[in-house]
């Protein structure tokens, strides 16, 4: 793995540096009234004076200590992690939810999945076996994945799938992350029902930094059908026309109360009175933002997306698919029960949605039992409206990291990507009956007016990784081919984007910034934008079309929340800015998964680097092949 690895080069190294040092009439003194490697003062022992040193010289007595300085902490850490094993088995479950009972299909015969917890450096190492009848793959939503793209799970992208009856091993190390991810299945719509929580503690012996709270709970909130959703997106497929919205929302796994034949089940959540408590708030849903708050009680935000925050207080919270939120709930209130609420934030006007309410229970230890024969139901929190886009954007414009962060400065690589959906014109010949969208036509989606064509052979990454021509272009555009009113009425001419499997090619090591534009074609709405692979700083949001002139003014580069996944503003945009350090092949994608069903995404290939420590790891022995 990478931490071993690295000891070992920095043994050789440092070795070869100490043997080169010693030999020399010189010694390396650190000067009491300094603190950093830049104050060394290298003395000549003949002379007894302080000489002028070579910067080569410099550099190695630098790299001497700061390396001998990681060789202690990075030993320290490995003496403490620790490789956690599971083994998944994904195969259809009987599953009752809103009074039927379906063919599911789940982890472990567990809706949502396992939550898998680990601390900052542990390893991972998750057999997948496959007994259902799809194909199927596993992504670990958020995580970095340092050199070990073979292991981030987009079908196609950076693996074929695994075929029904096989099996795939998924490796890799949680580095430098602290806070809630998760995992969910990367193909075609199995994430419905695939997905669970991960957790990631500090490295052991190290606090939060906020007071440890007496419990943690993970609150995952999903979607559910009541059918096949393969069957769901077949159909729209075929139709060109926009799938049928789910039939109730859950929180892990469960409707609630306010469902039919769900009442039995309902998920309750214990608090004991005085203390408090860690909720780590997942949007797993499919292809919907969601308000989640709690009846009489204030969230305290402290993280998102495994990324620590300056601490606020809100009543409600709003989640993108693919986002994390972690939240402090201190038992304060009446010993009773209370409602945790989410429903949906529908900013796409006009469009059909999911209006209904999923719940779960806080019950508090001490909380008297109803009398037999009476139902008390729990008080409801007041969540807002379904289209309430001021609240949302309060939210967002709220998160702040922790402290100052070294957001890049100087730019390498600057582009400028529209999201949004579009319509293609009904093929020549085609029936009326697979022209179901707006006027006889197919719902599409694009960034950059390209809209993403997965490949079916091959990989990307094993094609980048292997030199397989023929499989991808690298042509995607750093900006809009045709600029217009993006928020505005734009022209039909622009509806109907072009198709292809195009990438971005990143150097290794290059300063990103990304401008995500919205745009009002057919309609427009949030769109939670994921990047895999990579942790981004949200520098600046708004609404409208961008403009650098007027907008740059509004960048925060001190302490921007870091995130993987972000909530691109309806009708207005989002920029992001991250350093290329990760090789491999990485999709940024709409996380409604309708979308990027229809083709919105785009994929970054980002170079390997000079060094071992800065290349892809070659693919391991029992990656799937594709046919």
């Amino acid at each position: 793995m990478l931490n071993e690895n690295l000891i070992l080069q920095l043994q050789t190294t440092l070795s070869l540096l100490f043997f080169s040092y010693i030999t020399k009439p010189s010694i390396l003194i650190l000067s009491t009234s300094k603190t950093t490697l830049s104050h060394l003062t290298l003395y000549d022992h003949k002379i007894k004076r302080p000489k002028k040193i070579q910067t080569k010289t410099m550099e190695a007595c630098s790299f001497f200590f700061f390396g001998l300085l990681l060789l202690l902490a990075s030993g320290s850490s490995l003496a403490n992690a620790e490789v956690h094993r599971h083994e998944f088995v994904v195969q259809e479950t009987p599953v009752k939810r809103l009074c039927k009972t379906h063919s599911t299909i789940t982890v472990n015969g567990q809706l949502p999945g396992p939550t898998l917890e680990v601390n900052n450096g542990d390893t991972l190492m998750v057999k997948v076996v496959n007994r259902a009848q799809y194909n199927l793959t596993i992504h670990w939503h958020g995580v970095r994945q340092l050199r070990t793209a073979w292991a981030d799970g987009p079908e196609f992208i950076t693996q074929c799938p695994i075929k029904p009856g096989g099996s795939y091993t998924y490796r890799f190390t949680i580095e430098g992350q602290e806070g809630t991810l998760w995992w969910h299945a990367h193909s075609s719509w199995l994430r419905a029902t695939v997905y669970g929580a991960l957790i990631i503690h500090p490295r052991k012996g190290e606090p939060y930094p906020f007071p440890k709270p007496a419990r943690e709970t993970p609150i995952v909130l999903g979607e559910w059908w009541d059918a096949n959703p393969i069957d769901v997106v077949r159909q729209a497929t075929i139709t060109g026309a926009a799938p049928n919205v789910s039939d109730a929302f859950t929180i892990n796994g469960q409707p609630g109360d306010l469902y039919r034949c769900s009442s039995q089940d309902t998920t309750i959540v214990h608090v004991n009175a005085g203390q408090t408590h860690l909720l780590r708030v997942i949007n797993a849903a499919l292809n919907q933002q969601l308000f989640f708050s709690v009846a009489n009680h204030h969230l305290t935000v402290v993280g998102a997306d495994a990324s620590y925050l300056k601490p606020f207080t809100t009543s409600v919270i709003m989640l993108g698919p693919g986002q994390t939120t972690d939240v402090l709930i201190t038992g304060n209130q009446l010993p009773a029960r209370y409602y945790m609420a989410a429903r949906a934030y529908a900013s796409a006007q006009g469009a059909p949605f999911d209006n209904t309410t999923t719940t779960a229970i806080l019950e508090y230890s001490t909380a008297p039992c109803p009398a037999k024969g009476i139902k008390i139901n729990p008080p409801l929190p007041l969540l807002p409206a379904y289209n309430d886009t001021a609240t949302a954007t309060a939210f967002s414009s709220s998160l702040r990291s922790s402290r100052k962060v070294e957001v890049p400065t100087v730019i390498d690589e600057n582009l400028f990507i529209t999201v949004g959906l579009g319509l293609n014109n009904c093929p020549a010949g085609a029936s009326p009956q697979n022209c179901q969208g707006p006027n006889g036509t197919r719902f599409t989606a694009s960034m950059n007016n390209v809209s993403f064509k997965f490949p079916a052979n091959y990989s990307l990454l094993q094609a980048h990784h292997q030199g397989i021509p023929g499989v991808f272009t690298t042509d995607f555009p750093a900006n809009p081919p045709v600029q217009f009113d993006y928020t505005g009425n734009v022209p039909r001419s622009l509806w109907q984007p072009a198709t292809g499997t195009k990438v971005y090619k990143l150097n290794y090591g290059a300063r990103v910034q990304v401008v995500l534009q919205g745009t009002s074609i057919v309609t427009a709405e949030n769109h939670p934008i994921h990047l895999h692979g990579y942790d981004f700083y949200i520098i600046a949001e708004g609404f409208g079309n961008f403009n650098p002139q007027r907008d740059t003014a509004k960048f925060n580069l001190i302490d921007p929340p870091m995130r993987n996944t972000a909530s691109v503003p309806v009708n207005g945009w989002s920029v992001i800015r991250f350093v290329a350090d990760n090789p491999g092949v990485w999709i940024m994608h709409c996380h409604l998964d309708v979308h990027i069903t229809w083709g919105l995404a785009m994929v970054f290939i980002v170079e390997n680097g000079i060094t071992e420590l800065e290349a892809l790891e070659e693919p391991p022995p029992d990656l799937p092949i594709c046919w």
